[in-house]
């Protein structure tokens, strides 16, 4: 078969089987042929290993990942494709499509009956509209895996992998940066896919932590400041933290001189650090009522 990133194949392929590109499932198909074998490389495709990916588009990063990985297992929501695959990826039998919504699969109970005995990997070209939603599904579950390599709009890459503290940073960075450590691979520009986005791409990979570098005593308060602290970034902590908690003011104000917080500090001002110790502070205020 002739190469999946050349657009004239991938057009007639498309046409044999009346397939069209969907704009709600942010459907952009790669066909620069460097991206995918440094996704797979980098993403730590390797013999003994398994691999999830998200969505196949016409299978040039699921071909890739194949010629690699022990196995291969892709989630790919649009039944459309599924005949495509079938005819793109028959030269494989070490791969595996589940027709399905990732953020409705049982990815614990895929894990344990597709990947025994084998570390796991996951890797995608995340629609841009859905990539936060997907990767805090796949990192709140405290899944089994090594990493999660992705290829996400560069915009998106830069906020996931700024640094906790720095302009950049927003909510997700802080929770990404608690369950992972994010590092930006290298960039992809919009020329590299069929139709062409509007933005550049970047691929970004998390390796997931063992343990998370801050201590909380309650997780979801944790990431309850945090989204509050961020609900209106261009207030200061004081503000944004009394709405978000209804709080008054005074008691905001006590909690952040407990923590070694000022006031006046804007949320992307913050360290994972500095969250915590709100968390656990509010925590201990919240036990001692």
């Amino acid at each position: 078969m002739e190469p999946l990133t050349n657009r004239s194949v991938i057009k007639e392929i498309m046409e044999r089987n009346g397939f069209t590109f969907s704009k709600a499932l942010g459907q952009n198909f790669i066909v620069n042929p460097s991206v995918c074998p440094r996704i797979a490389e980098q993403g730590g495709a390797s013999p003994e290993r398994g691999v999830i990916e998200i969505g196949a588009g016409v299978g040039v990063l699921t071909a890739e990942l194949a010629r690699r990985a022990k196995k291969v297992v892709c989630i790919e929501i649009d039944s459309r494709l599924l005949p495509i695959l079938d005819e793109t990826l028959a030269e494989f039998d070490n791969i595996k499509i589940i027709n399905e919504d990732v953020l409705k699969v049982n990815l614990p109970q895929l894990i344990q009956q597709e990947f025994s005995g084998m570390e796991v990997v996951v890797c995608a070209n995340l629609p841009y509209y859905i990539t936060s939603p997907i990767l805090m599904a796949l990192l709140e579950q405290r899944l089994p895996i090594r990493s999660i390599t992705v290829m996400v709009q560069k915009e998106a890459a830069q906020r996931i992998c700024a640094k906790p503290g720095s302009r950049q940073a927003g909510a997700i960075t802080a929770a990404v940066h608690y369950y992972s450590t994010p590092q930006m691979l290298f960039p992809v520009s919009r020329g590299s896919f069929l139709p062409a986005p509007d933005v550049d791409s970047a691929v970004i990979r998390l390796d997931v932590n063992q343990k998370p570098p801050v201590e909380v005593r309650d997780e979801k308060l944790f990431f309850t400041v945090v989204r509050g602290a961020f609900g209106q970034r261009r207030k200061t902590i004081l503000n944004t933290l009394s709405s978000a908690l209804a709080m008054e003011k005074e008691k905001v104000r006590e909690l952040l001189e407990k923590a070694g917080v000022r006031e006046n500090a804007r949320a992307e001002e913050l360290t994972l650090e500095d969250f915590a110790a709100l968390a656990n502070c509010l925590w201990d205020f919240r036990e001692q009522r």
